[in-house]
């Protein structure tokens, strides 16, 4: 595989937008989809939440998911540290979606064969430290009078860049 997109969600707390993310991420061909810190993710056969617990969350990421939650590669993530470590030694840039002093507008990045992408909370955005362990900030600039889009309709604005991007091959 030459071309890879890793999308990372941390700290999304909404099951529907975890099943639509999820939805997304198979229909444009996304490698995986890593969920880390509180964020919501469905069913693992040695899953070690309460079992009604596991089955209420799978039961709410389906209703947006559909099935793809059985169709895209995903896992759980104890460490978002741990886990970027092991991407960045398999030779993924770690990409932050956020808006900062120093963001990168989207439409002039031009992806790396292996990116990994991090969507941070709804609300807060991504933390302070978070960011200062990225390679590279992304910024969708935005011409309406709100600040930020639905963390899924950023990332699906980050996708569908990636996958049409003139290097994507």
């Amino acid at each position: 595989m030459s071309k890879q997109l890793i999308l990372i969600a941390h700290n999304i707390r909404s099951v529907h937008n975890i099943g639509s993310l999820l939805r997304t991420a198979e229909g444009l061909g996304v490698t995986k989809l890593i969920f880390s810190g509180y964020t919501p993710y469905p069913r693992t056969p040695t899953d070690d939440r309460l079992p009604h617990i596991a089955n209420k969350l799978e039961v709410q990421i389906h209703k947006t998911a559909l099935g793809a939650e059985k169709l895209v590669a995903w896992e759980h993530a104890d460490s978002i540290e741990s886990a970027l470590k092991a991407l960045r030694d398999d030779g993924f840039v770690i990409a932050g979606l956020e808006q900062t002093p120093t963001s990168v507008p989207l439409n002039d990045y031009v992806p790396p064969d292996k990116l990994a992408v991090i969507l941070g909370s709804e609300a807060e955005g991504m933390d302070r430290e978070l960011l200062e362990d990225m390679d590279v900030t992304l910024e969708i600039p935005m011409f309406g009078k709100k600040e930020s889009f639905n963390v899924v309709e950023a990332a699906t604005m980050v996708m569908y860049h990636w996958r049409f991007s003139v290097n994507n091959t």
